[in-house]
């Protein structure tokens, strides 16, 4: 019968690898808990209009990327492409500034998009999201930013470089706008169809735009911050302000536009050089008036996202670093020796201890071997004489020695090695 593989553009996630993803989560919550970022879970699926109007009409991710589809109630569902327009979603539906004017929270998991597979690129891909709402001030911006940088620091992730940009704000956009189709009336012979199309709807779409010819008409074209109005330039020099007193090295990029329609003001992005040409591992923006065009209040927001596939392959260390191996494997020998085992081994996982052993009758020899490929520091003999006379058999596998304990003092010598309770 033929095998069923994975679909392209997904992939399983390995024992051996998951590790490296459990630890990464750990220290997100560990983190993020410090600043008061809490976390929600939000669905999978979602109506298609919370993305049509969330993230904007002509973006690639609308256009070309999600995976859509009408359901037999006859309603258009999408697989999430992002989180952060599920998370605002999830603010409006349940009232949270109702209880607090500022609400901070986290979501981890799996976002889709029908985007062509690569090296680090997947279509079932994963993320890390912060959105912080309710803050105008450009405090907060710097708060996020740095607490994104803390956290990769944490990770003992190096090599990477913060760039940042100011979006302006609707007036700013507006007056830009004008200047770029002015700037590619003449070059429009150059662009691809879908930057031709957008040029009379959102034409800032298409410094966004994968393109090679796109990417040259725009290589002279005017930038943002030549545009932004008093107001946006005074919050863009308060946030430059407020990393270099945290220390925090970022560099001004005024060609970075973010995929995404709604981020206004401040945008940035970590770019990690030992990943090549999909560089790109945190990016985010504040997106004022997003809560608004969702249907909330006027409320103000920032946040990021984190490629989590991405940011697992930049981990420094070996496999080694995140193995996850027993402390203690049982070896048994003979029908009473199975029975004694099996009761110890419940015993000892209650405690914490990670232990393993084998069902499959094996000799003690291939146990044995079994036991030095599980990578665990002491192997517990339980052999049918050592029980009777009520002891068994510790041995170190790093040092090549071993002793016979009484079981009577087995708790308490298994506690002073590994600490359990």
């Amino acid at each position: 019968m033929e095998r069923i593989t994975s679909i392209r553009g997904f992939r399983d996630i390995l024992p051996g690898e998951s590790e490296k993803w459990q630890f990464v989560e750990e220290k997100a919550r560990e983190i993020f808990g410090a600043y008061g970022v809490r976390e929600i879970r939000i669905p999978i699926l979602e109506k298609t209009d919370l993305f049509r109007r969330g993230i904007g009409e002509t973006t690639d991710v609308v256009e070309k990327e999600m995976y859509t589809f009408v359901d037999r109630g006859e309603e258009s569902l999408t697989l999430r492409p992002e989180a952060t327009a599920s998370v605002i979603r999830a603010y409006i539906e349940h009232n949270f500034f109702e209880t607090d004017p500022v609400t901070k929270l986290f979501t981890i998991g799996p976002m889709f998009r029908r985007e062509r597979p690569q090296k680090g690129r997947y279509r079932q891909f994963h993320q890390i999201n912060v959105e912080m709402l309710g803050y105008e001030d450009p405090r907060i911006d710097g708060e996020l930013i740095s607490m994104l940088m803390l956290f990769l620091s944490e990770l003992g992730i190096g090599d990477l470089d913060l760039e940042i940009n100011s979006l302006g704000c609707a007036d700013c956009r507006s007056v830009f706008r004008e200047e770029v189709v002015r700037f590619l009336d003449h070059r429009e012979e150059s662009l691809c169809p879908d930057c031709r199309r957008r040029l009379q709807t959102n034409p800032l779409r298409v410094f966004d735009c994968k393109v090679e010819t796109c990417g040259e008409a725009v290589r002279e074209a005017p930038v943002i911050l030549d545009s932004i109005c008093a107001g946006c330039r005074d919050h863009f020099e308060k946030v430059k302000e407020l990393l270099d007193t945290l220390a925090v090295p970022f560099r001004v990029n005024p060609r970075m536009v973010r995929g995404l329609d709604y981020y206004k003001r401040t945008a940035f992005e970590v770019i990690g050089h030992s990943l090549g040409s999909q560089n790109a591992v945190a990016g985010g923006g504040r997106y004022d008036g997003l809560v608004q065009e969702l249907g909330g209040p006027d409320i103000p927001g920032i946040g990021f996202a984190i490629g989590f596939e991405r940011l697992v392959s930049m981990l420094p260390g070996d496999e080694t670093r995140f193995s996850s191996k027993p402390s203690l494997y049982v070896a048994t020998l003979g029908t009473a020796a199975e029975t004694f085992a099996f009761r110890l081994l419940h015993d000892l996982r209650k405690t914490g201890l990670q232990a393993e052993t084998d069902y499959s009758g094996k000799s003690l020899k291939a146990q044995m071997k079994r036991a030095g490929r599980s990578g665990a520091p002491y192997v517990l003999i339980v052999g049918e004489n050592e029980l009777a006379e009520g002891a068994v058999v510790l041995r170190n596998m790093g040092a090549g020695a071993q002793e016979k304990v009484a079981i009577s003092e087995l708790h308490a010598k298994l506690k002073e090695i590994f600490h359990v309770r």
